[in-house]
């Protein structure tokens, strides 16, 4: 799936700041039961040389939408696309997944 994500230069390399991208309607099916899944993914992110493009990234969570996978394995999935796609100084995934049966999940994943 990561090749689906594009990039583009960081406009200021010389200087250190952070990007925080919100996608709060992830949506992935669970692999045991085939029920769809919904929660936020927060991207924290200190860019090297480039930036992530956020069409692509929008087009990338919804490649999800249909895939039976753990919240757990969702989340490092996506950590892993992104710092192959962008080399980042560091990187912060957090899985916040809605409530299912009284029970919420947040899975924080981290690079760098």
């Amino acid at each position: 799936m990561s090749g689906t994500l594009e990039t583009f230069p960081n406009p200021r390399p010389e200087r250190d700041f952070t990007i925080e991208i919100r996608c709060p309607e992830f949506t992935s099916m669970c692999p045991k039961t085939g029920l769809p899944d919904f929660g936020e993914i927060i991207i924290t992110y200190t860019p090297d040389k480039t930036c992530i493009e956020l069409k692509s990234l929008k087009y990338y969570m919804l490649e999800y939408r249909n895939q039976g996978i753990f919240y757990e394995a969702a989340t490092n999935k996506i950590l892993d696309d992104l710092v192959a796609a962008i080399a980042p100084k560091k990187m912060t995934i957090v899985g916040a997944f809605t409530a299912r049966g009284g029970i919420t999940t947040n899975v924080t994943v981290q690079h760098g």
